[in-house]
């Protein structure tokens, strides 16, 4: 499913039915800026935000990066860049290292911001990805968490990939290794 379908498909769908203030059941209406679940009872407007997720991106000193296989959902089976959500309340350089370390073991320091994209993937979930370029300081490679494999790969020999958004990072990442090679 393209993500034009998928955006539309997530603007049609009902992801909340009651009010968490009073258990009434919303209704969508209008609220100026468009339909919304309100509240008839108490009036309570319930904005629906995307999640954010983190990812970090650690390239070997061979310039491979390290992917993980994914062990859940539906795109178990396939590769992704680490990646997972921030917590409520985390800072979003915190959570990359943490969701880092929680699937892959290691510890990484962030060097950079790579790139912030919407994602739209899943028709009922839709995110705000983060990208991280990191590096390694420590600790020992090993899947965890929603992982059953990580490993490295050749920039331009990957494994099929679970979003198409790490394909445009891994594409970003060429582009910037290329202008340093041909900075130096």
């Amino acid at each position: 499913m393209e993500a034009k379908e998928i955006k539309k498909k997530i603007k049609n769908t009902q992801r909340v039915f009651f009010c968490p203030m009073c258990g009434t059941k919303f209704s969508y209406r209008h609220d100026g800026e468009k339909e919304r679940p309100i509240c008839d009872h108490c009036q309570y407007i319930h904005y629906e935000n995307p999640a954010v997720g983190v990812a970090a991106v650690v390239l070997d000193e061979n310039n491979r990066i390290l992917l993980g296989l994914r062990n859940r959902g539906r795109k178990s089976g396939l590769w992704c860049i680490p990646c997972g959500y921030v917590d409520y309340e985390e800072d979003i350089y915190d959570a990359v290292v943490r969701e880092f370390k929680e699937e892959t073991n290691l510890d990484v320091e962030v060097e950079r911001l790579l790139d912030v994209h919407s994602n739209f993937f899943y028709p009922d979930k839709h995110s705000v990805g983060i990208w991280f370029l990191a590096r390694r300081i420590g600790g020992e490679l090993q899947a965890k968490d929603d992982l059953d494999d990580v490993g490295y790969f050749p920039l331009n020999d990957l494994p099929d990939m679970a979003f198409e958004n790490d394909l445009k990072i891994i594409e970003k990442i060429k582009s910037l290794l290329k202008d340093a090679d041909a900075g130096a």
